[in-house]
């Protein structure tokens, strides 16, 4: 079973786009993200009950003018992290069992720190998991590199790929 937000499924690969996120109970699925650069990925993963769910957020709030969160929740942190935790509880997980896991919130943008969105995106996950008591089993956060994050359903194992080079984040 996938419950999604707004993304593409191809050949078992479920990829999770810019302000999106998904769940799966599917081992056979692979949840991927592309060009997590200021934006961050979170993923968590329920060993026992096998759900996992990642979520791809571009910016910490949605207090800009114009910004609906009730249009696209996964957009922002305040709402896309509580999501995908409904999410994945609404498939079984539970909260003692969750993996969670971090990558992007980088500063790419050469604007000499001026609106520094990968900082603000890293502080606002995690007042969210500090207020929530959640702690990050993995994180590759920061930098000022774009990276892609892959998370395997059947075992929760997350790979980060960077320049071509891919590493492990976290492994069961």
């Amino acid at each position: 079973m996938i419950t999604s937000v707004n993304n593409t499924i191809a050949g078992g690969k479920i990829v999770i786009g810019v302000a999106d996120l998904a769940v799966s109970a599917d081992p056979d699925a692979v949840l991927i993200t592309y060009a997590l650069g200021s934006c961050i990925g979170v993923t968590l993963y329920d060993p026992i009950m096998r759900v996992a769910g990642m979520l791809h957020f571009m910016l910490p709030s949605p207090k800009a003018k114009g910004s609906d969160p009730e249009i696209k929740p996964a957009m922002f942190a305040t709402t896309g992290i509580p999501l995908l935790f409904k999410m994945a509880y609404d498939l079984g997980a539970k909260k003692e069992n969750l993996i969670v896991c971090a990558a992007g919130g980088a500063e790419i943008l050469a604007d000499n720190g001026y609106f520094k969105v990968g900082s603000r995106n890293r502080t606002m996950l995690r007042k969210i998991f500090w207020k929530n008591n959640i702690l990050l089993s993995a994180d590759d956060t920061g930098g000022a590199i774009s990276r892609t994050m892959t998370m395997s359903i059947a075992d929760g194992g997350i790979t980060i790929r960077n320049k071509g080079v891919e590493s492990v984040l976290w492994s069961n």
